[in-house]
């Protein structure tokens, strides 16, 4: 049975890995002229080979394609999930102060068990592949050795992927990679074949062929916390053998495959640099002849006449050399015909588009005067509308499941009941409130609030003009504002901490503290000015009888 199993795995993986072969062309060409070491898993039946790589990055003229892709990489990467502050955002409809709190605490728990790990390195990488390939495969589980998160950067060129539902989200993966004799014995113990534990002890450094599904489980049961009954099965098999060597599951999908723009009638993606790839292979060409006419411009290029003296078939010329002619005018220089401002102004052409399309010229500062609040809204407001449409799929299919994910891990730990493992609680009791009730996820990194700046604009243009409105002789046009929800707004847009915003409690008690403060301010004075009036008349009198 198992045999019949492992078998069919392999057979799905050989069908899945030749539909992604048709894509991988592109995938190796947008790699050569950004990060050719990062393309080499896409050369089939070979080791990743730096010596390959050089030869490739050596035939290219020119970084800008890789620095324009390190750049996008870095500013998707600090725009999604920064680590200064605390982006994932669980929130309930209708929440009390009580399980605002517990949401908030959780929200932080995850957040710092996300960036306590070792996320920002695997991250920025998944970002590069993002940008070049336009997919990239994340695992996330936990750290068995030292506990909390751990998450793996898996090389496209082992994975396949594919959709169990049409349209749907990536939550069928078949990754085939190869360890070491020694390294698959140690990993999986006695469950491998004997072939293998032969190799462990004789020849560790042999590679073993692996292949690992992981798919939805048909057979699932609800609450189920055995990992034969859990959502997600994984089996990994040796290849070679076609054994079973480990069979277990998961309780959310441990892999994040987000896409930027997909292709169609497939699973598979592509990035922004395929984009900006015909000007890069224009600017690449213009540069070699560039490289070649100054090679003739410093060496030279001369005519020369065999008139039985002077050889040109055997003439080399070169400093400290006599040449024998038998006129001056036999070896005469040519003009190369070279224009280099016409090889100068194009490059810079090419790389000014190369930029743009890669939206650096919106994330690099400006040169010459500091630009003013409005071009920086505008600049802010352009590359809100280009990234706007990426933002919302890299949202959907990279920080919903990696929150899901790890929000799962985090409050499984300490809860063996529940499938985590035995330890402390890190993340409280909910209240019993919540039971049964649909947790949301919102984010509040700089993308999400570089979306709402819109509504902070419109809410301080509404308040000028009905300041205007109010000085001209109508201060009821203010009456339609509600400043205190306008400040709410304008603060969750800014990013403000919500420990510097009241809530609805302890604003009410204020105001009601500020009430009674006035009332008794008022009485004061009246009292005050009773009893100077009284005086008043008393002195009078006083004045009068005298």
């Amino acid at each position: 049975m198992e045999d019949n199993r492992a078998a069919t795995l392999i057979k799905r993986n050989g069908v899945l890995k030749s539909q992604r072969m048709r894509h991988e062309p592109v995938w190796r060409e947008c790699y050569d002229y950004t990060y050719p070491i990062r393309g080499e898993e896409f050369f089939s039946g070979s080791m990743p080979d730096a010596g390959s790589a050089l030869n490739r990055a050596a035939k290219l003229m020119d970084s800008v394609l890789t620095d324009s892709s390190s750049t996008l990489a870095a500013a998707l990467m600090s725009g999604l999930t920064p680590n200064s502050t605390v982006w994932p955002d669980l929130q309930v409809d209708n929440a009390n102060d009580e399980e605002k709190r517990w949401l908030g605490d959780a929200a932080k728990v995850v957040w710092a068990n996300i960036h306590g790990s070792n996320y920002d390195a695997a991250g920025y990488e998944c970002s590069l592949d993002a940008v070049v390939a336009g997919w990239f495969v994340l695992f996330i589980d936990d750290d068995r050795d030292r506990g909390g998160l751990e998450f793996e950067q898996w090389p496209l060129g082992q994975c396949s992927i594919t959709s169990s539902k049409p349209g749907g989200r990536i939550d069928t993966i078949y990754r085939e990679y190869s360890l070491t004799a020694e390294q698959v014995y140690n990993t999986f113990g006695e469950k491998c074949s004997d072939s293998t534990k032969q190799a462990a002890r004789t020849k560790p450094d042999t590679r073993v062929e692996l292949v690992r599904e992981i798919k939805p489980r048909a057979s699932a049961k609800p609450g189920a916390s055995l990992a034969r009954n859990l959502p997600f099965s994984s089996i990994t098999v040796e290849k070679t053998g076609k054994n079973i060597v480990r069979e277990s599951g998961y309780h959310e999908f441990p892999c994040v495959v987000p896409r930027w723009t997909l292709i169609p009638k497939s699973p598979y993606a592509t990035g922004q640099a395929l984009l900006a790839l015909p000007d890069m292979r224009s600017l690449n060409a213009l540069l070699i002849n560039e490289e070649r006419a100054t090679d003739l411009a410093v060496a030279g290029m001369w005519i020369a006449e065999d008139d039985g003296v002077l050889n040109p078939r055997t003439i080399k010329v070169g400093p400290r050399k006599v040449i024998v002619a038998n006129s001056v005018d036999s070896m005469k220089p040519l003009l190369t015909g070279s224009d280099f401002n016409v090889s100068f102004t194009k490059g810079d052409e090419k790389r000014r588009a190369i930029r743009k399309t890669m939206m650096v010229t919106y994330l690099e500062p400006r040169d010459g005067p500091v630009p003013t609040a409005t071009q920086v809204h505008v600049d802010v407001g352009l590359l809100r509308q280009l990234l706007g449409p990426v933002y919302g799929r890299m949202q959907a299919e990279w920080l919903a499941p990696m929150v899901e994910r790890c929000f799962g891990l985090c409050y499984r730990q300490g809860r063996p009941e529940l499938g985590g493992r035995p330890g402390p609680k890190i993340i409280a009791d909910p209240p019993q409130s919540l039971a049964g009730r649909v947790m949301q996820v919102r984010y509040k990194n700089p993308m999400a609030r570089a979306q709402m700046l819109e509504d902070v604009t419109a809410i301080e243009r509404l308040t000028m003009n009905g300041g205007a409105m109010a000085q001209a002789g109508k201060p009821e046009a203010l009456d339609l504002i509600d400043g205190d929800e306008a400040m709410r707004v304008m603060a969750e847009a800014l990013g403000v901490p919500t420990r510097v915003i009241r809530d609805e409690r302890k604003l009410k008690l204020l105001r009601e503290q500020r009430a009674k403060d006035q009332a008794q301010q008022a009485e004061q004075q009246q009292a005050m000015g009773t009893q100077q009036a009284m005086a008043d008349a008393m002195a009078q009198r006083m004045a009068k009888a005298t």
